[in-house]
C-alpha cells in the first residue's frame, strides 16, 4: 500500500471509530500518558516555560493535518498592524533541512525556511524567525529586531518551553475526528481541555464555505467564534500579475498541491466552478523536484496553493516563456467573526500597557 493511500485509509478511519482506529486505540493511551506526565513535570517545575520580553500569542491546533494555522496567522498579524503593534513570527519551520535559526528574507532558501513561514513573510513583511526551539527563535528575532512589541508564533501549541500569553486554537470542518488522540485519531491532545491543567484562551473554527460545519466540544468558558475559508476570486502569477478566477473556466488545466490534505485546494475549486483536467496531490512540504514533470508540461495551465507557490514561483520568473506551463497561485481567504478580533483586541488591552 502506498504512503497516499495508507494516509488516505488512516483519515477516514480518524473521523470515525472504525477497525483501524479501534485497532490502534491502546496505543493512544501510551501516548495520551506520555503527554500528561510532560504537562504535569512543567507544572512541579521540574521544566520550565521561559519568557521573553513582549508578550507572545501562539496559534496551534491540538489536531494534525492543515487546520487553518497559516490563515490565522496572516490574519491575526495583519490585524495587529492595523491595531497599532509590530509583531513579528516565529515557527519550527517545518519540511525545512537546515537546523539552524534561520531569519526569513526574500532570498532565503526555502529548504532552510520552510513553505509557512516563507509565504507568511512574503504576504506580510514583518520579521520571521524559524527554529524548532522557539523560544531561541523568539530571542533571535528580539535580537535582530528591537522594535517587535509582539509575537505570533506559528504552531507551537504543544511547544511549552516558549511561555505564551495568549493562545488561539484553531479547528477545520473535522473538529476532533472521532474524539481520540493520535494515533487512533487526529488530537495531539484531549479536547476538550481541562481547565485545572491549561487555560484555553481562544478558539477559531474554521469552515468552508462550501461546506456545513461540524460540531465542536468545548469546556466551561471556552470561547468559539466561527471563520469562512474560501478561494479569492482571482489567481495571483509569478511577478504578483492578477487574473480573475472566473477566467480559469473552460481551460485545460492541472491542478497541483503539496498540502496535508490535497482534496481540500481541489473541492474547493469546483465550489467555484473551475473543473481541472487533472488533480496531483503531493506530499505536504513536497520538495521542488516532486513538481518536475508537472513544469515540463507547457501545453497546460498550472494551478497551485500560495505554498507551494513559495516554492515554485523563484524558479519561474527568470526561465524562459514557453519552456513551462502557466502558473497561478489562487489565495485563500480567511473571514473570522468580528467578534473574534474585537475579543483578541480585549484580550491584548493588558499586554500593549506592559510593552
Amino acid at each position: 500500500m502506498t504512503q497516499a493511500r495508507w494516509q488516505a485509509l488512516w483519515l477516514l478511519h480518524s473521523q470515525r471509530r472504525g477497525w483501524l482506529a479501534r485497532l490502534l486505540w491502546p496505543v493512544s493511551l501510551i501516548y495520551g500518558a506520555l503527554i500528561a506526565v510532560r504537562r504535569v513535570l512543567y507544572q512541579l517545575g521540574l521544566k520550565q516555560s521561559r519568557h521573553v520580553s513582549v508578550p507572545v500569542v501562539v496559534i496551534g491546533n491540538v489536531v494534525v493535518g492543515g487546520a487553518g494555522k497559516t490563515p490565522t496567522v496572516l490574519s491575526v498579524v495583519n490585524h495587529l498592524r492595523a491595531r497599532g503593534w509590530r509583531p513579528g513570527v516565529v515557527s519550527r519551520g517545518h519540511g525545512r533541512k537546515s537546523r539552524q535559526v534561520v531569519h526569513v528574507g526574500p532570498d532565503t532558501e526555502r529548504s532552510d525556511s520552510g513553505d509557512e513561514p516563507a509565504l507568511i513573510h512574503l504576504r506580510t513583511q514583518v520579521p520571521v524567525c524559524v527554529s524548532a526551539n522557539r523560544l531561541a527563535a523568539a530571542r533571535a528575532l528580539l535580537a535582530a529586531h528591537p522594535e517587535v512589541d509582539i509575537i505570533v508564533c506559528d504552531d507551537g501549541l504543544q511547544h511549552l518551553a516558549l511561555h505564551r500569553d495568549l493562545q488561539i486554537i484553531v479547528f477545520d470542518d473535522r473538529g476532533t475526528g472521532n474524539g481520540w488522540l493520535l494515533p487512533a485519531g487526529l488530537l495531539r491532545e484531549p479536547w476538550p481541555p481541562n481547565a485545572r491543567t491549561r487555560s484555553t484562551d481562544l478558539v477559531l473554527h474554521q469552515r468552508r464555505e462550501d461546506a456545513p460545519g461540524s460540531a465542536l466540544a468545548r469546556s466551561p468558558g471556552t470561547q468559539v467564534f466561527g471563520a469562512v475559508r474560501r478561494l479569492a476570486d482571482h489567481a495571483v502569477g509569478p511577478t504578483g500579475e492578477q487574473l480573475p478566477l472566473d477566467q480559469l473556466r473552460g481551460q485545460r488545466l492541472t491542478a497541483v498541491a503539496g498540502t496535508a490534505r490535497p482534496g481540500v485546494f481541489f473541492d474547493m475549486l469546483r465550489a467555484r466552478g473551475i473543473e481541472p483536467t487533472v488533480e496531483v496531490g503531493l506530499p505536504d512540504h513536497a520538495a521542488l523536484s516532486d513538481y518536475a514533470a508537472l513544469m515540463q508540461d507547457s501545453s497546460t495551465t498550472l494551478l497551485c496553493t500560495e505554498k507551494d507557490a513559495v516554492k515554485l514561483f523563484p524558479t519561474l520568473i527568470d526561465s524562459p516563456v514557453g519552456r513551462h506551463p502557466q502558473v497561478w497561485a489562487i489565495p485563500l481567504e480567511m473571514t473570522p467573526d468580528p467578534a473574534f478580533f474585537t475579543t483578541l483586541d480585549e484580550r491584548l488591552k493588558p499586554l500593549k500597557r506592559r510593552t
